[in-house]
């Protein structure tokens, strides 16, 4: 397996999780500036836990490049702003599932940044509709999701390359990044249910189970208590990997 494969692996294995959390929070839907501050308080409370031990689970040499790219300074500053400008008390969240993410393999380490890194990318249409329905920007309650700004595709590319070396070729490392992501996910989604509770659930689609390529799991996750056998991948999936693979350079 190739190391843009493993990425291409880590999009196709979280895509349910994905959108699950984006029907959750529908951050480019109108909301109130309650709500809002619910899911900013979220996401504070997630990287006041995820962010330091992200820090100390990578090794030396990647710790300075992870400083300079945390986003959790950001959260803090939007809620204090909320509270002391805007006049909206911080909602209390719990980030338990954050504190029990395995991160004992450099692999977990960047399945789990795989998530983070890729949500900053939405800042770009997020923040804009920020400003237009809520008077947000950055510095005035929406710094989180303005993040780095223009340079949120470079950090992207950036992060795609670093994570295609340190995942490598390895059908293992691989399989562990994608279980990683998909725990984080899970993480964010089970941190936001109570935002879901007047929002309509999600219809649930039996295909969600095309979890991990089966092959891979198969032969590489046998020692994982975690993992499940998904059942043999349908038709249409099959072609849209083929279709992957294809596209993708050797």
């Amino acid at each position: 397996m190739s190391s843009e494969n493993a990425l291409a692996e880590l999009r196709l294995t979280t895509r349910a999780e994905h959108g699950r959390i984006e029907h959750i929070l529908r951050l480019t839907e109108p909301m109130t500036m309650e709500r809002y501050a619910a899911i900013l308080c979220g996401f504070d409370a997630f990287l006041r836990v995820w962010e330091p031990r992200i820090h100390a689970a990578l090794p030396e040499r990647l710790q300075g490049w992870f400083r300079t790219r945390r986003r959790g300074g950001f959260a803090s500053a939007d809620v204090e702003w909320l509270r002391s400008v805007a006049g909206v008390a911080p909602v209390p969240m719990s980030a338990a599932m954050a504190a029990a993410l395995p991160l004992a393999d450099l692999a977990d380490v960047m399945g789990s940044l795989y998530v983070i890194e890729g949500s900053a990318l939405g800042g770009r249409v997020i923040a804009p509709h920020l400003k237009t329905t809520l008077g947000l920007g950055q510095g005035r309650g929406a710094s989180y999701f303005h993040g780095f700004g223009g340079e949120a595709g470079v950090m992207w590319a950036n992060f795609r390359v670093l994570a295609s070396l340190e995942i490598g070729e390895s059908s293992r490392s691989t399989v562990r990044a994608c279980q990683s992501a998909k725990r984080t996910f899970a993480a964010l989604i089970d941190l936001f249910a109570p935002l879901a509770a007047a929002v309509e659930a999600a219809p649930q689609r039996e295909a969600v189970a095309q979890k991990i390529a089966p092959a891979l799991l198969m032969t590489y996750a046998e020692d994982d208590p975690e993992s499940t056998r998904p059942a043999p991948l349908d038709d249409t999936h099959i072609e849209a990997r083929i279709a992957l693979q294809r596209a993708l350079p050797d």
